[in-house]
């Protein structure tokens, strides 16, 4: 029965001379484990384009939503974190693959004729992959991919003649990330870019298999079949890879923060792992210069690559011979780290508890005095009798959650007004800040809960907080030493004569408890 079933599609479809056209093609008996970066990347395609799909199921692609859906997504859908993480660690694999991919192939000189066209076409899929990553930045609608997105458009301002215009084209004219600009990266992430790397998958495919796999320089041997001896390779080498994926989409969480804030200057961007060699390169060029390290130096980079097939046109080599090319990679990969390894040491090491305003710095110590981790977790894993607030977004309004606090937490002691403060924290809490109930350091919270005692934040900004009266407090640490400041808290003007601040005369516990919140505000 099975094969009548076989023989009807055959005869109609042609479908399994097809199969055993692509199995058993002819291919160098010199072809090995080298050569599987190829269908590894065709797969990590395929897992994009599986996982984007579920995403899309529940992904609201507007800016008021699509924060709250992928929120939604990440706490309450079934799956619906592993599923974010293979998405976004695929992401990276599939850059990591393609890489790999482009460097064995010009380590061993596979672009020479007439394969020019295979490797151009190779060069084009990587660009759209940085492509994919790019236009995805800026979907979780979180602080990251909002302000990533405007360093973004900011550079591409800087192109010559081209700029003005490729600012319209992104929707984005007068330097604002909007509705408009999010629909155009929408509509290219999961509508333009996929049906056009399809199409350059299969052409560049098509010349593979035209030309054929590159053979050894001196290929004595005779052709062996793809199948069955490269069909497992490649097998073996999609196994490992999507391992590797599961596990790092299982283990490692992706984190969302809080929704994007174009209020919020005091956010620093930073770009995707992939993207920081050019981040650090910009630094290396300021004012009229910057041009060179943003468009100048990747467009000759670029070049360079698609060309490499009319640049070098010697003879094939073996592997050992081709020293040139070996001490290219080599001098990339040294560059390419160095520049990432800088970038990652520049980045602030601030904490999430940082970034947050006095209010909610003192909601932390309230959350702590009405003992409210004894019922709930903040860390994954940390199972108690309530939910688990590093799993759930808390959607409730403020009153209900008051009004459960007081329930709950009646005997703590707290007023209304904490209460209610409490309740602002939990509505904001978001999957990098979570952790903060339980690591912000208990002397700089008491600090917290005593700057709002005292009103201080009537006059003192902190982390963008709105008041003029006084100098912003940020940074402080740095242009203040402790004795100074603790004389300043209790006679003001002995250090600041004319100051309008008056006298604090705060107990030993709370002149520890601001010093050291103070010595925590980060510029």
């Amino acid at each position: 029965m099975l094969r009548s079933v076989i023989d009807w599609l055959e005869q109609r479809t042609g479908i399994e001379s097809a199969i055993k056209h692509f199995l058993y093609e002819d291919i160098p008996a010199s072809s090995g484990w080298h050569q599987v970066f190829g269908s590894v990347a065709m797969f990590c395609f395929l897992i994009q384009a599986v996982t984007g799909i579920l995403l899309s199921l529940n992904y609201a692609p507007t800016p008021g939503d699509a924060h709250a859906s992928l929120r939604f997504i990440l706490t309450e859908l079934t799956g619906g974190r592993l599923i974010r993480g293979l998405h976004h660690w695929g992401a990276s694999m599939m850059i990591v693959v393609v890489v790999l991919h482009m460097i064995q192939v010009f380590l061993w000189g596979a672009y020479k004729k007439p394969r020019e066209a295979t490797w151009m076409m190779g060069v084009v899929l990587l660009l759209i992959t940085l492509g994919f990553g790019l236009t995805g930045y800026l979907l979780p609608w979180d602080n990251r991919a909002y302000w990533g997105t405007v360093v973004t458009t900011q550079i591409t301002a800087k192109a010559p003649v081209a700029g003005p215009y490729l600012l319209h084209l992104m929707g984005s004219d007068n330097g604002q990330i909007g509705v408009q600009t999010f629909a155009r990266f929408y509509a290219a992430h999961v509508l333009l870019l996929p049906p056009v790397t399809l199409i350059l998958i299969a052409i560049h495919v098509f010349l593979v298999r035209k030309h054929g796999v590159a053979p050894a320089p001196v290929e004595t041997a005779p052709a062996v079949k793809f199948y069955p001896g490269q069909v497992f390779k490649d097998t073996v080498a999609v196994f490992i890879m999507f391992t590797i994926l599961f596990l790092m989409a299982l283990l490692v969480r992706v984190p969302l923060g809080k929704i994007a804030d174009p209020t919020d200057t005091t956010y620093i961007p930073r770009p995707e792992w992939y993207f920081l060699f050019l981040f650090q390169i910009l630094k290396f060029f300021e004012g009229p210069l910057e041009i060179v390290g943003s468009m100048v130096l990747p467009g000759i980079a670029v070049g360079l690559l698609f060309l490499t097939p009319f640049i070098d046109r010697g003879a094939a080599e073996k592997l050992r011979q081709r020293t040139l090319a070996i001490g290219i990679v080599l001098l990339a990969a040294v560059g390419w780290a160095g520049l990432t390894a800088a970038a990652v040491r520049s980045t602030p090491n601030r904490e999430a508890w940082q970034n947050f305003i006095p209010e909610e710095m003192a909601a932390v110590g309230s959350f702590r005095q009405a003992q409210c981790w004894q019922c709930h977790g903040s860390t994954p894993g940390d199972n108690k009798a309530g939910p688990n607030l590093a799993d759930i977004a808390v959607r409730e309004d403020r009153d209900w959650l008051v009004g459960h606090f007081r329930q709950q937490g009646g005997k703590s002691g707290l007023r209304d007004l904490q209460w209610r403060q409490l309740a602002n924290l939990m509505r904001k809490l978001d999957d990098e800040s979570v952790g903060s109930l339980g690591t912000a350091p208990h002397d700089a919270v008491a600090g917290a809960q005593v700057f709002m005692k005292y009103n201080c934040g009537v006059c003192h900004s902190v982390n963008g907080t709105v008041a003029r009266n006084g100098p912003p407090l940020n940074g402080v640490a740095a242009r203040r030493d402790r004795a100074w400041m603790e004389g300043h808290f209790l006679d003001p003007q002995k250090f600041a004569p004319g100051t309008a601040m008056p006298a604090y005369k705060f107990t030993p516990a709370e002149m520890s408890g601001m010093l050291a919140y103070m010595g925590t505000l980060k510029d």
